[in-house]
């Protein structure tokens, strides 16, 4: 376990945040650039590269920079999202929670059996029409062709990336990684901070900036995540050959501006606000740090804006 001392922290960005900065990423780059030296040895083997995580993980961001990687060595690289493969909301296969709501986390959320035959498909170099998901009206629709050629790599990346039921025959052929937040931070008490919520700080950022919802509503959305990650993600972590930690030591500073503010204003009106108390004690003390400095291919960026890649 990776343990980060706040007080470490706030003296880095204090002294050289640059220097800092750029520790952290390439801590980042060095963990990817694994996985990509792995493939390229392996080369025609596992075209398929599977990419599973909890929410806030940061798959897009991993999944877009193993493709860079690749494809600066001279491979052709086809980044597939399985978000793309929802069914639309009101479909009936769709599961629903204890409480009559879809469970936006379920791997019943996804047509399965479209998404397997689709990666046959691109396994034998096969012509497949991709869908694609509208998230405004919820419903899916035809997307471009694609054909996987010999001597190419497919990417999928999704929450369920690693669940047998989803990918079927293709995951015991693919190159599979876990990415998530695996870092603790450590303040002066000697408290740690479990890394689900840094994940959550990336999830409030995106959120207020992108999605029209409040820190309330993402600390509701919360616990079903919480509740989905248990039940549906980490049995699958085990089928992973890579396990990468998507931590960069300096984003809770970034975070921090973005985020204190809006948990202090609902400290004394949201329900069982005590399950977040750790998470304000810690940026509280945590310095901020302008987003201006993050670099525009960082992780970070997925969560904050700015990025030069397309998301």
């Amino acid at each position: 376990m990776k343990i980060l001392n706040v007080h470490d922290m706030n003296e880095a960005v204090m002294k050289d945040p640059a220097a800092f900065i750029e520790s952290a990423e390439q801590t980042y780059r060095n963990e990817i650039k694994n996985v990509a030296d792995h493939i390229l040895e392996r080369d025609m083997n596992l075209p398929i590269i599977l990419i599973s995580g909890p929410s806030g993980s940061a798959k897009t961001t991993t999944a877009l920079r193993l493709c860079t990687l690749l494809e600066n060595a001279g491979k052709t690289v086809h980044p597939v999202s399985m978000d793309n493969y929802f069914r639309p909301i009101g479909d009936p296969e769709n599961e629903v929670d204890e409480d009559g709501r879809v469970d936006l986390e379920s791997p019943k959320r996804l047509d399965m059996d479209l998404l397997n035959e689709h990666l046959e498909l691109m396994w034998e170099c096969k012509e497949v029409e991709m869908p694609t998901f509208d998230f405004a009206t919820q419903t899916r629709q035809k997307g471009k062709k694609l054909r996987r050629e010999q001597g190419e790599f497919v990417i999928l990346e999704g929450i369920h990336a690693l669940n047998p039921e989803i990918t079927g025959n293709i995951g015991s052929h693919a190159t599979t990684v876990y990415v998530s937040v695996r870092t603790r931070l450590k303040n002066d008490e000697s408290n740690l901070l479990h890394p689900s919520k840094v994940r959550l700080m990336r999830r409030i950022v995106r959120d207020k900036l992108f999605r029209g919802r409040d820190v309330s509503g993402t600390l509701d959305f919360f616990k079903w995540v919480q509740r989905g990650e248990q039940r549906f993600i980490m049995p699958y972590k085990d089928k992973a050959m890579f396990d990468i930690d998507t931590f960069i030591a300096y984003e809770p500073a970034v975070y921090k501006p973005f985020i204190l503010d809006e948990l202090l204003s609902v400290k004394n009106t949201y329900p069982d606000y005590e399950q977040f108390l750790d998470l304000e004690e810690f940026l509280t003390e945590i310095d901020g740090l302008d987003a201006e400095k993050v670099p525009l291919d960082s992780l970070v960026r997925e969560f904050v804006g700015g990025s030069h890649y397309e998301y």
